[in-house]
């Protein structure tokens, strides 16, 4: 694998798949409820100089990282709300790199978005434990990506929290923090 490829996507890119077992549905779940707890180890001790170090040239710093993943999966509770109440509901895209560059990821504290991250991870998953396996056949309208199932979405959102938990631990490593 390239060097280059290996720091952008540290655990692989994301294969998003539109229907999920019943057993590849409940680890998605699982990953996304570890996922505060596993980023807030991820980060815990480093300090404000570390924390703004980018994990790779040209990538997010931590720092940005920490609070870009709350704001993800902010957007993607919604959809799955929006999803489970309206019928095949568009959706908004964001530009996350222009959300990642506003004064609230460079001023807040990342203790904010950790706490943060928690509390939305427990409804969250509160809400996915709760959900018939017909809920996630369930679609939205992405206006890049076209019709996405609930289970798709579940996919994409349990690789995106390991994902940017391995961008920080591969940093501690490389750097030996």
């Amino acid at each position: 694998m390239n060097p280059e490829t290996d720091l952008k996507y540290p655990i692989g890119e994301l294969e998003r798949k539109s229907r999920l077992t019943p057993e590849e549905r409940a680890a998605a779940i699982a990953a996304i409820a570890a996922a505060p707890a596993e980023l807030r180890a991820a980060v815990e001790g480093l300090s404000e100089e570390q924390l703004d170090r980018p994990y790779r040239p040209g990538g997010w710093t931590v720092r940005q990282v920490v609070h870009h993943m709350p704001d993800s999966h902010m957007n993607a509770y919604v959809r799955l709300k929006l999803a489970l109440t309206e019928e095949r509901p568009r959706i908004k895209p964001y530009d996350q790199d222009a959300w990642a560059g506003l004064a609230d990821t460079a001023n807040t504290p990342a203790e904010v978005s950790l706490t943060l991250l928690e509390a939305l991870h427990f409804r969250w998953v509160e809400l996915l434990q709760a959900m018939k396996p017909a809920d996630f056949e369930r679609t939205l309208e992405h206006p890049d990506l076209g019709e996405v199932t609930l289970d798709s979405l579940l996919s994409i959102y349990s690789w995106h929290g390991r994902h940017h938990v391995a961008h920080v631990t591969r940093l501690r490593e490389r750097e030996g923090w």
